[in-house]
């Protein structure tokens, strides 16, 4: 099932299935700004990142001594989301624990996805709420991406030298930083800048960038907030580029004794809830 939202300048499409964005058009021009998801490259399109984002070390984690097991990024887009609310330019989908998921994450949560559209605008929040009687501790992110050609490039709001690491072929950090940017805002995408998958960066100055060309007057202006990780991927020579916000990061080889020692673990307290958002605005 597909829901819609659309105001006088843009269209959304949003798949019941993971809460996944499908479609960032504009009216206007007709154009389709979001990766169409092909098979034979990246199936995906914009994935919702929730309990785990990335890779865990053998796929396991442990909450209080019990070991449970979890494939990469988690199980909040490998399941169904029911429309909670919608309106003229917003939707709201919603999804929460069951006993299936407690076997593999055991917390009682609810995920709220907001797409809310302003003008040229998309706004998506993804909302955390605890329904447990403890703390529980997560990762979210978001992993959307844009229709692009090979030579153009995203564009820092402030001059960057960034923190730079990679992860290995099992998907683990590999411990090395790699230079990226030297007070500089031009990150290119070349037909080879990810072959050795994602750049997850850090450090960040800037809480926007822009998605441009040299050749097509069209830009993405994508604001991601404070998020302390911004992934960068594609698969190589792809004809697309996915912007990453990241509150958690893929495990290293240092293994952790519990979920609330992993790094860049988020945790909400009994009745409190976690928010974040990004932000596209189309410039034509």
């Amino acid at each position: 099932m597909i829901f819609k939202a659309e105001n006088e300048f843009i269209s959304i499409e949003v798949k019941k299935y993971g809460a996944e964005l499908s479609s960032f058009k504009s009216k206007e021009t007709g154009i389709e700004y979001l990766w169409q998801g092909n098979p034979d490259v990246w199936y995906g399109q914009s994935p919702i990142l929730f309990p785990i984002v990335g890779q865990i070390l053998d796929n396991k984690f442990r909450v209080n001594g019990q070991e449970y097991e979890m494939a990469k990024h988690g199980i909040a887009r490998k399941r169904d989301f029911e429309l909670k609310e919608s309106g003229e330019g917003y939707l709201i989908l919603t999804q929460k624990w069951n006993e299936e998921t407690l076997k593999q994450y055991p917390y009682k949560y609810v995920l709220d996805i907001e797409f809310r559209l302003d003008g040229k605008s998309l706004t998506v929040n993804h909302i955390v709420r605890n329904e447990d009687d403890k703390t529980i501790y997560f990762s979210i992110g978001a992993h959307p991406g844009f229709n692009c050609k090979i030579g153009d490039y995203l564009e820092f709001e402030e001059n960057e030298t960034l923190v730079c690491e990679k992860i290995n072929p099992d998907s683990i950090l590999d411990g090395i930083h790699y230079p990226t940017l030297n007070n500089e805002k031009i990150f290119t995408i070349t037909a080879d800048v990810f072959d050795k998958d994602a750049h997850v960066l850090s450090g960040m100055k800037s809480d926007t960038l822009y998605l441009k060309s040299d050749v097509r007057k069209e830009v993405i202006k994508f604001n991601f907030g404070k998020a302390p990780y911004l992934g960068l991927w594609a698969k190589p020579g792809a004809e697309y580029v996915c912007i990453e916000p990241w509150y958690g990061i893929n495990d290293s080889y240092d293994k952790k004794a519990d979920i609330s020692e992993k790094r860049a673990i988020q945790n909400v307290e009994v009745g409190s809830e976690f928010s974040f958002s990004w932000t596209a605005d189309i410039i034509e």
